[in-house]
């Protein structure tokens, strides 16, 4: 394995702990910087630098010609993890296999359906400033049709895992969004092979490790706290919407 100076720029969302997880899964020594996106740090230059798009998770690393190399785009990053240090396929396929391919298909799934689609649920249902019944509807029932397409992936595969018989990108990929399913609207309880998967994923020390960086996952304990969850959208919504407005004035 190659020598890792990983330090990873992220924050408590379903999109940052893919990469800790990936990481706590194949065991690699990481740094970890916080980034408070209620108070806008990654639009500061320095952090635009490593990531021009001003979004988590990004990543650095010392790359084999002894130079840093900036990594943003979770599936990118996921991406370049499995290549340059999953040499034992803890969580990938040798590349050129079926199930290379097979678990590209599946998080590239993710990354253009699953988390966009339910990004723009949790958006209406939780903090959009007025109620738009189409926007939920739109975005709560396709999330849930994206679900439906797992909850079969599962029910064929049989193995408890999305692609072969082991954790690989696919299942890391999606884990952190399916638990936050009842933020956005969404009754897990329709998808029991969704709901088994996820519930069998945290059984893993990997997975259990790298959910709560940088912060602790507490996504399914708030959902259930009628207060605690109201108090969050309130808090959400006023930097949601002031991001929205500073980002129109560009």
């Amino acid at each position: 394995m190659s020598n890792s100076d990983i330090t990873l720029y992220t924050a408590q969302t379903p999109n940052g702990i893919k990469i800790s997880i990936a990481l706590e899964e194949l065991g690699l020594p990481y740094k970890v910087e916080k980034i408070d996106i209620s108070k806008n740090t990654q639009k500061e230059q320095w952090f635009l630098e490593i990531n021009p798009n001003g979004r988590i998770p990004s990543l650095t690393d010392t790359f084999e010609d002894g130079k840093k190399i900036r990594l943003f785009e979770s599936g990118g990053i996921l991406l370049y993890l499995a290549e340059r240090y999953d040499k034992d396929y803890k969580i990938s396929f040798p590349r050129g296999t079926r199930e290379w391919y097979e678990m590209n298909n599946w998080l590239f799934f993710q990354n253009a359906g699953v988390g966009p689609m339910q990004g723009q649920a949790n958006h209406f249902v939780r903090y959009a400033s007025e109620h738009v019944p189409y926007g939920i509807n739109r975005y709560v029932n396709e999330t849930r049709r994206l679900y439906s397409v797992l909850d079969k992936q599962l029910a064929d595969n049989k193995s408890g895992y999305l692609v072969g018989d082991h954790i690989s990108l696919a299942d890391i990929s999606h884990w952190g969004w399916i638990t936050a399913a009842g933020w956005a609207g969404v009754d897990i309880e329709e998808f029991p092979n969704v709901k088994a998967w996820e519930e069998r994923l945290l059984q893993r020390e990997g997975v259990e490790k790298g959910r709560h960086v940088p912060s602790p996952h507490t996504i399914k304990e708030l959902t259930k706290d009628k207060e605690a969850a109201e108090k969050s959208m309130r808090e959400t919504r006023e930097w949601v919407l002031k991001g929205m407005q500073s980002d129109a004035k560009k």
